[in-house]
């Protein structure tokens, strides 16, 4: 069986259509479906029930996807085992939006120069899923907020940033009291369901604050850009850059101290890529400290 097949009938099972999985395997949608077709005729079952240009897992096909992709990480991981003296192989990494957009690029580019045999995968999620995904095996290590409870035995974390808490304002509020913009311009909130959003919840019911609540949004960038066209103030962590261009905003700080959001690395002690976990918070550190 060619494991390149099971990888193309994930990719269809992950993306709901020939064409989504051709385009990300750099293969025609003929090939995917001649590949899925030939996979059916070895596995002896149905995979894939095809109605028109969508496509969706079959019965048979759900049974065996889990095994698959464990297939496919095992085969990865048997060029790191072989290469031991040499850095290589996938490295399954998660990150956060601000992580995804802030720390990690310029971390990947230190890996990819000094490492280039080191291929990285890249799931993008919400913090909480990212930590269950770690937990669970399914990735090796992700870029995080910290979390709010204690990690299991079998995981680790390392800071990498700490981001206080700021009042965002249009420029033309650069004079007034933080508090003062809290309590009397329309805010724009942070969504209260993600760490950070709770964060800042915490803070304005321990300053005995009650906004004038307009939005509530889990985008900080959308926030920041919504904050420059004059739609209200907003109390939210300050983020890595980059942050959208042309925004006219003061980020000021807040009279009372707080704890700072922190991001950091949670990975994996068991993850048999742990050379490669170790090679990230390496370039990870010096990204930081640099």
């Amino acid at each position: 069986m060619d494991t390149q097949f099971l990888k193309t009938f994930v990719a269809v099972a992950d993306h709901g259509s020939m064409a989504a999985a051709a385009r990300l395997l750099n293969i025609t949608p003929a090939a995917v479906a001649q590949q899925i077709r030939t996979l059916e005729r070895e596995i002896g079952a149905p995979l894939i029930a095809r109605a028109g240009r969508t496509v969706s897992v079959t019965e048979p096909g759900a049974r065996i996807l889990t095994r698959a992709r464990d297939l496919l990480r095992g085969v990865s991981d048997l060029r790191s085992v072989a290469n031991d003296s040499t850095l290589a192989g996938e490295l399954r990494i998660g990150a956060c939006p601000t992580g995804l957009a802030g720390i990690l690029p310029d971390v990947l580019a230190r890996m990819v120069e000094a490492f280039p045999q080191i291929n990285v995968f890249i799931r993008p999620g919400y913090s909480a899923d990212l930590y269950r995904a770690v937990e669970a095996g399914d990735l090796d290590a992700a870029i995080v907020l910290q979390a709010p409870y204690a990690l299991p035995k079998t995981c680790d974390w390392q800071l990498l940033r700490e981001e206080p808490l700021v009042v965002l304002a249009p420029r033309r509020f650069a004079g007034r009291d933080p508090h003062d913009l809290l309590a009397n311009e329309p805010l724009i909130r942070y969504d209260r369901n993600q760490w950070g959003g709770r964060q800042a919840d915490e803070y304005l019911r321990q300053a005995g604050i009650t906004p004038l609540e307009r939005f509530e949004v889990n985008a900080l960038n959308a926030i920041a850009v919504m904050v420059d066209r004059g739609l209200g103030v907003s109390l939210v962590p300050d983020w890595a850059r980059p942050w959208p261009e042309g925004l006219d905003l003061v980020r000021m700080p807040l009279p009372e101290l707080v704890e700072p959001r922190r991001i950091g690395a949670v990975w994996s002690r068991s993850s048999v890529r742990i050379r490669l976990v170790n090679v990230l918070l390496e370039e990870a550190r010096q990204t930081v400290d640099s």
